[in-house]
């Protein structure tokens, strides 16, 4: 009866741990869809920003720019949370800022170009940060997945034939102790009889 419930046990678990990389599974491709629209949008993004910054370079001269690029401060309001997946640790990152650009530098000897430099290196940065969350995510998922399949794949293929043997074993010694048990007594009556 152990075997058997063990047996049973170890079916529900492998049709769980398949519902789960099957889950698992249908994130992922979702979430890769996602990361290849936000490096669509960093590649717009950076383009837009490059011609930017090399037409502020040719209007305002290369000094100008680089002195006015000290001005621009660190980025040192991520923020990193997690949640979970289906017990996989998921990070949420997310830059703390409020509605609108802060802009570091004097706009006395400054022009558009820029300024639409500034303004485009900061959303490639806002769609990195978002890209580098989105990533971390399909690894983390991936690894998560390769762990399912190799737990499925050993309850599949070891622990749920071992306990179909184990029970097939146990059931056949049973019934041939039941046809011994039978037969002596089938003897024991003749004898009674005789």
């Amino acid at each position: 009866m152990k075997a058997r419930t063990n047996l049973n046990l170890s079916i529900q678990g492998y049709d769980l741990l398949d519902k789960k990389r099957n889950i698992l599974v249908m994130e992922m491709l979702s979430l890769i869809k996602h990361a290849e629209h936000i490096q669509s949008s960093i590649d717009k993004v950076f383009s837009v920003a490059y011609k930017a910054l090399q037409r502020a370079n040719i209007s305002l001269g290369i000094s100008t720019v680089e002195q006015i690029g000290y001005a621009v401060s660190e980025e040192d309001s991520v923020e990193l949370k997690f949640r979970s997946i289906m017990g996989v640790e998921i990070p949420i990152m997310k830059i703390v800022q409020s509605e609108d650009i802060k802009v570091n530098y004097s706009f006395f000897r400054t022009n558009y170009y820029l300024d639409l430099a500034y303004e485009s290196f900061n959303k490639v940065k806002l769609l990195s940060v978002e890209l580098a969350e989105v990533e971390n995510t399909i690894y983390r998922l991936a690894d998560h997945i390769k762990k399912t399949q190799k737990r499925a794949n050993a309850l599949k293929s070891i622990i749920i034939p071992k306990y179909k043997e184990l029970v097939a074993y146990i059931q056949n010694s049973l019934e041939e102790k039941e046809r011994e048990e039978f037969s002596r007594l089938h003897v024991l009556k003749q004898r009674a009889q005789g």
